[in-house]
């Protein structure tokens, strides 16, 4: 199975905040922001593998400022790392307010996926090559991530977790 690139997973969408979108302050649902990253990382994760793909889990999502009704909202989803048959992948949020019209990154998530065949067994996917210095960081951190959420998971003892262990010796 060739490599493949993060540039080849790479999924851009972009929509508009609309009053059904918001809570009572007119700012997004933090669960509809979920939705539309589960749905740009998924797409990614696809693309990546040429296979169907299912959530595995949410690792990581950092609200750092709300988005108001109004707003223009992008989301950039990309495969970070793969794992035999998983993948990481990396979300970053931006937002285009209506009165200032600047890009602002407001959020960014990282999403775990499987690769499946029909009958939902796993299946291999491409490993992944970094082309960027952000795409080698993201893809070095993947591992330190994938062991803490093993460990996390009961899945993996913490004495066997080389990457995380190297962090503190």
């Amino acid at each position: 199975m060739e490599p493949k690139h993060p540039s080849a997973s790479k999924t851009v969408m972009t929509d508009l905040v609309l009053p059904s979108d918001t809570n009572p302050i007119n700012n997004l649902f933090g669960g509809e922001l979920l939705a539309r990253m589960d749905r740009a990382a998924c797409i990614a994760a696809e693309r990546h593998s040429g296979q169907v793909v299912v959530t595995a889990s949410v690792n990581h999502v950092h609200f750092r400022k709300p988005v108001p009704l109004g707003s223009v909202l992008t989301l950039e989803a990309k495969v970070s790392r793969a794992f035999g048959t998983s993948m990481e992948v990396f979300i970053d949020v931006w937002k285009e307010e209506h009165e200032k019209r600047a890009k602002e990154k407001v959020n960014e998530a990282i999403y775990s996926f499987v690769a499946v065949s029909k009958a939902g067994i796993p299946v291999p996917v491409p490993s992944i090559v970094p082309e960027t210095v952000l795409e080698q960081e993201r893809y070095d951190g993947a591992l330190r991530r994938r062991q803490l959420s093993l460990i996390l998971a009961g899945k993996l003892k913490p004495e066997d977790a080389t990457e995380l262990k190297a962090l503190f010796s």
